[in-house]
């Protein structure tokens, strides 16, 4: 089974048509959380992952989204950023939302958006913190998201390693525990604008990561006419 492995959406349609289409062709799409926020077309993204049949988990800024957690924890511009789109879901929209779990096993694959232990807030930025989570999860694979950061951590001669991808770095899965990021989709924040996806072939057992530039201008001018921050706007062509 090939499947589109995709994370922080965030709202970004345009961001989020262009992985798919460079993922193509999958049988199965997994999302790892934070569809909403910061963007200008919630609505839109959560319809066109229902039309792909989209499984997967609920991020802090779903959970926010829909009235789950309180917004207090957000800085402002995300926090503006949550309450406009509050406003802007539809009652359909918010019960798919709250119907994606906090964490969700698929066969050898443990889906959460943070991390398996603390699944709406933790960052795996490092290879410690990845050791840390090895015991919240049975499984011999973990997807996350979060840092918008594409990333692998693996389990090797006792510690881990952090392998960082580029597009088409092509990652074996060969037994070892191993905890992967495919990046942000609708807001990169590793100095790549570009978006970021990547691909699970459970025959093959492998990850394949893939970058893919989007329609960033058009998508700057819906979040100004939305009135978003401009620290929103500004940031998706610096990827930071």
């Amino acid at each position: 089974m090939r499947v589109a492995l995709i994370s922080d959406v965030h709202g970004n349609l345009s961001a989020l048509e262009a992985v798919l289409s460079a993922l193509e062709p999958f049988d199965a799409v997994w999302q790892l959380g934070d569809v909403v926020g910061y963007g200008p077309e919630p609505v839109a993204v959560i319809r066109r992952l229902q039309s792909a049949a989209a499984a997967g988990v609920r991020g802090n800024h779903d959970a926010a989204a829909i009235g789950e957690i309180s917004t207090d924890w957000f800085n402002d511009a995300a926090r503006t950023a949550v309450e406009w789109t509050a406003g802007q879901l539809t009652p359909a929209a918010s019960e798919w939302l709250g119907a994606n779990p906090q964490t969700k096993v698929e066969g050898d694959f443990t889906l959460a958006h943070g991390s398996p232990r603390d699944p709406l807030w933790e960052y795996l930025f490092s290879a410690s913190l990845a050791r840390a989570n090895l015991g919240a999860f049975a499984t011999p694979y973990c997807l996350v998201g979060h840092t918008h950061v594409p990333v692998a951590f693996r389990e090797v001669d006792g510690g881990m390693e952090a392998i960082v991808p580029r597009d088409g770095t092509i990652l074996e899965l060969d037994g070892r525990r191993v905890i992967v990021n495919p990046g942000g989709v609708g807001q990169p924040r590793d100095g790549d604008p570009r978006a970021s996806g990547a691909l699970l072939d459970t025959g093959a057992m492998t990850v394949t990561w893939r970058r893919v530039p989007y329609q960033i201008a058009a998508t700057q001018q819906a979040m100004r006419t939305a009135g978003l921050p401009q620290r929103l706007i500004d940031r998706l062509e610096q990827g930071f």
